[in-house]
């Protein structure tokens, strides 16, 4: 696993194939990680498979929100296309080991970070999340 640019979450692609991609990662408090909020053109599925429970927080495209837990309760669920998410630790967590999945292939084609700008904009009800968990810069 490598550490993944900005974010710091540790990530290794397991799988590849002309239909689909999967990977793992690894959410630390120590240090920090996390997913920022980003939006795909395909849906991605998350998998919890071991420690501490992690939270989704996804932006709807008509200005909604939900926050997901995933845990030994709820192991899986899926983010539809086009909506903002990010992910976390629960506060006080220590670590969290999780898959994704996405079909077709993931690429950066696919892919659009989340300004912090553009998502208090659409969605000021979650300005707090916004603001940890906005991409700050296009890099």
């Amino acid at each position: 696993m490598t550490p993944l640019p900005v974010e710091g979450t540790l990530f290794a692609e397991t799988y590849r194939s002309d239909t689909s991609t999967a990977g793992v990662g690894l959410f630390r408090d120590d240090p920090p990680s996390r997913s920022l909020f980003h939006r795909l053109t395909f849906d991605e599925v998350w998998h919890f498979y071991a420690g501490d429970p992690l939270r989704l927080v996804l932006l709807h495209p008509d200005g909604s929100d939900t926050e997901v837990m995933l845990d030994g309760g709820r192991a899986q669920f899926v983010v539809p296309a086009g909506t903002w998410q990010a992910g976390e630790l629960v506060p006080g967590g220590a670590w969290s080991f999780y898959g994704v999945t996405v079909a077709p292939p993931f690429t950066f084609e696919g892919f659009e970070g989340g300004m912090v700008a553009d998502l208090l904009g659409s969605h000021p009800q979650r300005a707090g999340d916004i603001e940890r968990l906005g991409v700050r810069q296009q890099s």
